[in-house]
C-alpha cells in the first residue's frame, strides 16, 4: 500500500508575514498596526491647536474644533483609519474595501500626510518659522508620517500559491486547485475588481445613489467655495489621493455598477443635485464659476462626439463656440450689431445653433476626407482663420459685421416669458442672482446635450461612429459611408457648441475674438477642451463633464501661480496619462486598450465585458 504524502502547508505567522513587505522593510502586521494607530493619533491631533495666532487663515488656534486645513487632515485620517480597520475584518466595515484594503490605505495615508506636512510648512513659511507651531501640528505631522510609513510596509502583491506536489492524490490536487483559484481571485481583488456581494433591494441602491450625489454636491460646493489659496491646495491633495484610495478600495467600481443598474435615475439625480447648487450659495461669487463651468463642460461634451465617438482629432473646435456666440449676439438686440434686431431667446438659440451647424458642414465637407494628423492641422487652421476673420470684420479691413477687436458689446440680458435673467429673484426663501439664473438655464441646455449624446451614441449612427474610430478602412469595407458618418458627427458637435455659445454671449455681455484662442492660460480654448475630453474619459458622458469642471475650476483657483499655471497643468497631465491613460471615467473599450495583456482578466471582470 502506497503512502500518500501532502505538501507541507506554511502557517500564517509573523515570520511568514515578514517576507511580504512593501517599500518599507517592516513586517506586514507591524506596518498595518502602525498605520492604524498613527492615523487615529493624527485624527485626534486635528482637535488640538496648530498655531498660536489667528494670522494664518482658517483659525487653527482653537482646541476641540477643527477648522480650515485641519478639517481636510481630519477627513484623510478618518478615511485611513476606516480602511485600516476594514483590513482587519472588523464587522460592519468590510464593505468599505470590496477590492482589498492595502492599496487604499496607502493612498489615504498619502493624502493625510501630504496635507498635514503642507499645512505645517505653510504655517512656518507665512508666520516666520516653526516657533509658531503648537503641539497639535507636531503631533499631526509625526502621526501622519508614521501612518504613511506603516502603509508603505504593506505588500503590493498577493503571495504566489504553493507549488503543487506531484504525489498528491486527486482530492489534494482538487483542494490545491481551489486554493490556487482563490489566490487568483484575491489578486483580481487587489487590482481593483470588487468582490461580488449580494444584490441589494432596488430602494436601497437608489438610496445609495442619492447619498453619492449628495456627497458629490458637498465636495464640489466645498471645493468651489474655498476662501484662500492654502485651503484649495489642501483640498486638491485630499480630493486627488482620496479619490485614488476610493478607487483602489473598489467603492468607485461598486458605485458605478449600482448607477449602471439605475442609469436613468442616476442621471436625473445628478441634474437635480446640480440644480441645488445655486441654493447653497449666499451670493453670485461662486455661481459665476458654476455657469462658466457648465458652458465649458457642454462644449467639451459636444467635442466628445467628434473625438470620443467618431475619433476625429479637432483642434479648432472652440471656433464653433465662437460662431454660435457671434450669431446669437448679432440678433439679440446689441447696439453694436449692424442688424439692429432683437430676436427672442428661442430664436437666437436656433440662430446660434444653426450657424454653428452650417459652419461645421462647410468646414467638414472639404476636409473630412483627410485622416489623423492632417485633419488635426486643417481644423487647427480653421480655428485661427475664424479668429482672424472676426478680428478683421471691423469696417476697415473688411465689412462691418463683428466690430473687429472690440467685439459685439452690450448684449442684453435674457428675458424669457417675463423672467429677467439679469435681476435677482426670490425662490422658496432663497435669493437667486444673475449668474445663478444663467446657471439653471445652462443646466437645462446641458441636459439637452447629454440627451442628444446618449441617444445618438446608442443609435445606428453612433455605432457607425465607433466603427469609424476603431478602423475606418474595415468600417468602409462593411458598407459604412465613412465620409457621411464623419460629416454628421462634425455637424452635430458644432451644433451643440453653438447652443452653449448662445448662452455665453448673454452671460459675458461681450463677444470678442480673443475669447476663442487655440491655447491660453484660462479656458475655454481648443487645447483645454481637448484636454477635458481626454482627462475625463473619451466616449463617456460623465468624463468630459468632470474633466471640464476640473480644468476650469483649478486654473481659476490657482491664479496666484501666475505663469506657472500651465507648467503645473502640464505636469498633472503627464502624471495622469502615465497612471490612468483611459481618463478619470474610463470607457470600457478604451480601458481594455490601455492595459497590458497580463491585466486583461481583471479589467474584463471590472468592466463587465
Amino acid at each position: 500500500m502506497t503512502t500518500q504524502t501532502t505538501a507541507p502547508q506554511t502557517p500564517s505567522t509573523p515570520a511568514a508575514d515578514s517576507a511580504r513587505t512593501g517599500l518599507v522593510p517592516i513586517p506586514e502586521h507591524i506596518g498595518r498596526a502602525l498605520a492604524t494607530g498613527a492615523s487615529v493619533l493624527t485624527l485626534a491631533a486635528t482637535f488640538l491647536a496648530w498655531t498660536w495666532t489667528a494670522e494664518f487663515p482658517g483659525d487653527l488656534t482653537v482646541y476641540g474644533y477643527p477648522g480650515g486645513l485641519q478639517v481636510l487632515v481630519l477627513v484623510g485620517a478618518a478615511l485611513t483609519t476606516l480602511f485600516a480597520l476594514s483590513s482587519y475584518g472588523v464587522k460592519g466595515l468590510r464593505w468599505l474595501t470590496p477590492s482589498g484594503a492595502d492599496a487604499a490605505i496607502k493612498f489615504a495615508a498619502l493624502a493625510t500626510c501630504g496635507t498635514a506636512l503642507y499645512t505645517v510648512i505653510a504655517i512656518s513659511t507665512e508666520l516666520g518659522g516653526v516657533v509658531n507651531l503648537e503641539p497639535g501640528a507636531y503631533i499631526a505631522a509625526v502621526g501622519s508620517l508614521a501612518a504613511l510609513i506603516g502603509a508603505l510596509a504593506l505588500p503590493f502583491e498577493r503571495p504566489e500559491p504553493e507549488p503543487i506536489d506531484p504525489d498528491d492524490s486527486g482530492w489534494e490536487h482538487f483542494k490545491h486547485e481551489v486554493a490556487h483559484g482563490r489566490d487568483i481571485v484575491k489578486a483580481a481583488f487587489a487590482s481593483g475588481t470588487p468582490r461580488p456581494l449580494a444584490t441589494l433591494p432596488s430602494y436601497a441602491e437608489i438610496l445609495i445613489i442619492v447619498a453619492i450625489l449628495g456627497l458629490g454636491l458637498t465636495i464640489f460646493t466645498y471645493g468651489i467655495g474655498t476662501e484662500y489659496d492654502e485651503l484649495f491646495i489642501g483640498f486638491l491633495i485630499v480630493a486627488g489621493f482620496g479619490f485614488a484610495a476610493l478607487n483602489k478600495s473598489g467603492l468607485i467600481a461598486r458605485a458605478s455598477q449600482i448607477s449602471s443598474r439605475h442609469q436613468n435615475i442616476a442621471i436625473c439625480g445628478a441634474f437635480l443635485a446640480a440644480a441645488a447648487f445655486p441654493f447653497t450659495q449666499t451670493d453670485d461669487q461662486y455661481a459665476t464659476l458654476g455657469v462658466y463651468i457648465l458652458i465649458f463642460a457642454t462644449v467639451a461634451l459636444g467635442l466628445n462626439i467628434v473625438v470620443g465617438l467618431a475619433g476625429l482629432l479637432d483642434l479648432g473646435y472652440v471656433a464653433f463656440l465662437g460662431v454660435g456666440a457671434y450669431a446669437a449676439s448679432l440678433v439679440s438686440g446689441s447696439p453694436s450689431s449692424p442688424f439692429h434686431v432683437h430676436f427672442p431667446f428661442w430664436a437666437a438659440l436656433l440662430v446660434g445653433a444653426a450657424a454653428s451647424l452650417v459652419f461645421g458642414v462647410l468646414i467638414g465637407a472639404p476636409t473630412l476626407r483627410l485622416r489623423g494628423d492632417y485633419l488635426a492641422i486643417v481644423t487647427l487652421g480653421f480655428g485661427e482663420i475664424f479668429r482672424i476673420t472676426a478680428n478683421n470684420l471691423d469696417g476697415t479691413s473688411g465689412p462691418n459685421l463683428t466690430n473687429g477687436s472690440n467685439g459685439v458689446s452690450a448684449v442684453p440680458n435674457l428675458n424669457i416669458f417675463g423672467f429677467d435673467f439679469g435681476t435677482e429673484h426670490d425662490m422658496a426663501g432663497f435669493t437667486i442672482g444673475r449668474f445663478a439664473n444663467y446657471f439653471l438655464l445652462m443646466l437645462l441646455i446641458t441636459a439637452v446635450v447629454v440627451l442628444v449624446f446618449r441617444r445618438s451614441g446608442d443609435s445606428r449612427i453612433g455605432r457607425a461612429w465607433v466603427a469609424i474610430r476603431e478602423d475606418e478602412t474595415a468600417a468602409q469595407a462593411m458598407g459604412i459611408n465613412g465620409f457621411r458618418v464623419k460629416l454628421i458627427a462634425f455637424a452635430v458637435g458644432a451644433c451643440l457648441a453653438g447652443l452653449a455659445g448662445t448662452v455665453q454671449a448673454h452671460v459675458t455681455y461681450t463677444v470678442t475674438p480673443e475669447q476663442y484662442l487655440f491655447a491660453s492660460s484660462t479656458p475655454p480654448n481648443s487645447a483645454f477642451l481637448l484636454a477635458a475630453v481626454v482627462l475625463g474619459g473619451m466616449g463617456t458622458i460623465a468624463g468630459p463633464l468632470i474633466g471640464a469642471s476640473l480644468l476650469f475650476l483649478i486654473p481659476n483657483k490657482l491664479q496666484f501661480l501666475g505663469n506657472s499655471q500651465l507648467l503645473v497643468f502640464g505636469l498633472a497631465l503627464v502624471l495622469l496619462m502615465r497612471f490612468r491613460p483611459e481618463g478619470l471615467i474610463a470607457n470600457r473599450r478604451r480601458q481594455l486598450e490601455f492595459h497590458d495583456k497580463a491585466d486583461e482578466p481583471a479589467v474584463l471582470s471590472k468592466t463587465g465585458a
